[in-house]
């Protein structure tokens, strides 16, 4: 069944073979976006990275940008072969169909790399072409009601596990919302003890389990929840600097996949997240700084994302204790205290 996604998705796709064919005819390169930490630009004002004016040229005389040009033909080939049969392939499927193209991959990143390329030219994401990733896990529970694939399903009677968050995220319809807010957790064990503590309740909230570093589909159902339902987001994450890190991702998107932020970045997302000021306050169980963590601080303090008085505070005072702590530190407690005390607090003091 066409849709207006595919239709476009088809359109975009008819659009670059010609584009392709007019820089074989004239013998010019296809100039893409490069997308590079030195063509990355953080913009203040919405908040995101964005990409820069820099271009990638594929060349069709040199044997290098012919055979790039020639992998990304065959992928939007395939892709094009997918949105019109209605079908899907994951990015480890490509990989191994294009053994019996004339332009293999030599190994699944660089045929990752050609997908991103496609994206850059097109202006969509893979998802729109029926490409997906491997990843899943990721789940939301509490008081939701979505359409997907003509189904009905409601995150809190789906089950325990909740709903599971679709790589196809925009092909799904929102129906019902009672929830208040988003509580975007980084450990799918804190999203178990927030589903069996009733905190989507209690909080009157939307309870989303992260599984670490947020998937593009999960970031884009935080963003549409934010944008189409007007849901405030938290995001709670653990006290050390690849946790913050996960908090920024969601709020300013990431530096690979900055020729999407604009639909993948919520720069609405406020941090809800374990602090190295919580981690002395609350006298939490902590574990000493290794030297990976102690040169991603100073990294993060480079980034223009973390130019900002709060993370400035906390990322210095966090590399002057030496420690780290994880959500379920709070367990010293109570296995209930994230939910009765702690979150509470916070939202209290944001709010």
């Amino acid at each position: 069944m066409r849709t207006v996604m595919s239709d476009r998705a088809l359109n975009r796709l008819r659009r670059l073979a010609r584009k392709v064919l007019e820089c074989l005819e004239d013998g010019k390169p296809l100039r893409i976006p490069k997308r590079t930490t030195s063509n990355i630009e953080y913009d203040p004002d919405s908040g995101i990275y964005k990409v820069g004016d820099a271009k990638l040229e594929r060349r069709p005389d040199t044997l290098k940008g012919s055979k790039k040009l020639a992998q990304m033909m065959c992928v939007a080939a395939f892709a094009k072969e997918l949105v019109e049969r209605n079908r899907s392939a994951t990015l480890r499927e490509i990989y191994y169909t294009s053994e019996g193209w004339d332009v293999s991959f030599k190994d699944q990143r660089e045929s990752d790399a050609i997908i991103e390329d496609l994206e850059a030219a097109t202006g969509l994401k893979r998802e729109e072409f029926g490409i997906w990733p491997e990843e899943d896990g990721a789940a939301v529970y509490g008081d939701l009601l979505v359409r997907e694939d003509g189904v009905e399903i409601h995150a809190e009677r789906a089950g325990i596990s909740g709903y599971n968050i679709p790589p196809n995220v925009d092909a799904v319809e929102f129906l019902d919302c009672g929830a208040e807010r988003v509580i975007a957790v980084e450990t799918m064990g804190m999203y178990r003890r927030l589903v069996q503590e009733r905190a989507h309740e209690k909080l009157n909230a939307l309870i989303i389990g992260l599984k670490g570093q947020a998937a593009r589909a999960t970031r884009r159902l935080i963003k549409r929840l934010n944008e189409e339902l007007d849901l405030p987001v938290y995001v709670f994450t653990d006290g050390d600097p690849y946790g913050w890190h996960i908090y920024m991702v969601i709020k300013s998107g990431s530096a690979k996949a900055a020729h999407l932020n604009e639909e993948l970045a919520c720069p609405d997302a406020v941090f809800l997240g374990v602090t190295a000021t919580d981690i002395v306050e609350y006298d939490l169980p902590t574990e000493p700084l290794k030297e990976a963590d102690l040169k991603r601080i100073d990294e993060l303090l480079k980034d223009p994302r973390y130019d900002d008085p709060f993370w400035r505070r906390e990322l210095h005072k966090l590399k002057k204790i030496g420690r780290k702590a994880e959500q379920q530190a709070f367990a010293k407690y109570s296995l209930d205290y994230v939910v009765e005390e702690y979150l509470p607090r916070k939202l209290e003091e944001l709010e």
